[in-house]
């Protein structure tokens, strides 16, 4: 798993220069062409992440029904973030990442639900999930440097 929590890790280090190299305002436009936008692709991330990891183990997940709800999949913007909830995706960039790194080390995944991913990964573990999760994340980091050339 170290592997994992490494590329995991260096994931979630340029989501943050995401936030930190661009306005609220370019965080929030939708170029033409696209569907969403930077932030939506971060707190999606971070969603995926909880979801897969913690809500297909039938634990309790690290962010808000409301963020669920916002990111999930099959959403898309529905107005603009504040600054407040930037705030709010950019400190779960990484205290998810550790605490779920931590749970892993204390050995707290046991069942799991079964899923199979939209491009047809089978994902049976959590361990599964959070390997599938680096694949999710390269892909959408990928959507957002496309995004970003439209700023």
């Amino acid at each position: 798993m170290q592997s994992t929590f490494e590329i995991n890790h260096t994931s979630r280090k340029m989501l943050l220069q995401f936030l930190e190299n661009h306005t609220l305002e370019q965080l929030n436009k939708i170029p033409e062409g696209f569907s969403n936008n930077l932030i939506w692709n971060i707190g999606h991330i971070v969603t995926v992440q909880q979801m897969l990891v913690y809500n297909l183990s039938g634990l309790p997940m690290m962010i808000s029904d409301e963020m669920v709800e916002t990111y999930k999949k099959g959403t898309k913007p529905e107005g603009e973030i504040t600054q407040e909830e930037v705030n709010e995706i950019k400190e779960l960039l990484f205290s998810t990442l550790e605490q779920t790194k931590e749970d892993f080390a204390n050995d707290i995944f046991g069942e799991y639900m079964e899923f199979t991913t939209g491009v047809g990964f089978v994902i049976k573990n959590a361990k599964a999930a959070m390997e599938f999760n680096n694949y999710h994340e390269a892909l959408h980091t990928g959507i957002m440097m496309q995004i970003r050339k439209f700023l």
